[in-house]
């Protein structure tokens, strides 16, 4: 079997629904980690009083921004090879980091609320 070293490298060309498909998904991702880099610069800089729960809130949504960035290229890659080479799709860790995440910013928000 040919070895894969580039997104678009060896195999059988896909159907492009389906590249198109993993485009869209890396895109969302980029998406994603926008809006938590704007809440987290949001809540910076708009909380009137900033307190310790605010930036905690502020710097889980930059971080998580931050991670969700880093990862969805390589995602978007590994998918296109496995594509190309017909393999099964790899399995992502990323579903649940961001849902831990996003938990967490949720859980700070909600502390921010009560004892603000």
């Amino acid at each position: 079997m040919e070895e894969i070293n580039g997104p678009h490298d060896g195999g059988a060309e896909p159907d492009y629904r389906f590249t198109l498909a993993n485009e869209r998904t890396f895109l969302a991702w980029l998406r994603t980690a926008l809006g938590l880099l704007a809440g987290g610069v949001a809540v910076h800089q708009l909380m009137p009083d900033p307190s310790t729960l605010s930036t905690v809130l502020a710097g889980l949504c930059v971080v998580l921004a931050a991670v969700v960035a880093a990862t969805a290229y390589p995602r978007w890659r590994q998918v296109q090879a496995a594509m190309r080479s017909g393999q099964p799709l790899p399995k992502s860790g990323m579903l649940l980091v961001l849902t831990a995440g996003i938990l967490a910013i949720t859980l700070t928000a909600a502390a921010l609320v009560v004892f603000s």
